[in-house]
């Protein structure tokens, strides 16, 4: 879903991607063996947002290089880069930014709001993506994902980092991916994460701003 979305606001023009993830998903040949491991894409769409993969998933037609640059991009949220066994940690070498759950605990939201403006503004000229996957809220929160796990972002959190992207004439739009109603029974999380997005004031002009749910 985001690379579709990556690929017609690519054709805009240079693009820059905020995305917000309990995980990196920056699995690649460069750091498994496709022979011996089964991998889909939703654990490397920003690998291969990024160029690494299949050419067949990383060269568009009348795209030049990949769908975003590296220094384009911003990873908030991601969880298990301090375990032992992380499998990607080739991402720190690369430019692209990288705020893990950790790191935003330490310094807040608006510390990372400011983070994510900084960037923007490295890049005034580009517009810019947002990837809101869900899992990147706490588990307590949102379990009706594929891998929940904590700790991970607040409602409110996500609304006060997502608030001034939404309504900034530069998004292209978001994409809200991973919400399983199938681990939902009851529905709770289902109002949660409508309640979630209904707190974002969405840019009137908009005709521009699309959201995608999975």
């Amino acid at each position: 879903m985001l690379l579709g979305a990556l690929v017609g606001a690519r054709r805009n023009g240079p693009l820059s991607l905020i995305h917000f993830d309990g995980h990196s998903d920056f699995r690649h040949p460069g750091n498994y063996d496709a022979s011996q491991i089964m991998s889909g894409v939703a654990g490397m769409d920003l690998a291969l947002a990024t160029g690494r993969g299949e050419p067949f998933l990383t060269q568009w037609p009348d795209i030049e290089g990949p769908l975003v640059q590296d220094d384009h991009v911003i990873q908030i949220g991601e969880r298990e880069s301090h375990d032992a066994d992380f499998v990607w940690p080739d991402i720190a070498s690369t430019a692209i930014t990288q705020i893990d759950i950790f790191d935003f605990q330490k310094i807040g939201v608006a510390a990372v709001s400011a983070k994510i403006q900084a960037l923007l503004s490295s890049h005034s000229g580009a517009g810019f993506w947002v990837h809101f996957d869900v899992d990147v809220l706490d588990q307590t929160i949102m379990p009706a994902v594929d891998c929940p796990g904590s700790p991970g972002l607040s409602s409110a959190d996500m609304v006060s980092l997502l608030n001034p992207l939404v309504s900034d004439r530069r998004c292209l739009g978001m994409t809200v991916s991973i919400y399983d109603p199938e681990k939902d029974p009851d529905g709770e999380c289902a109002k949660t994460l409508v309640a979630l997005l209904g707190q974002l004031a969405y840019r009137e002009s908009a005709g521009r701003l699309a959201q995608s749910r999975n």
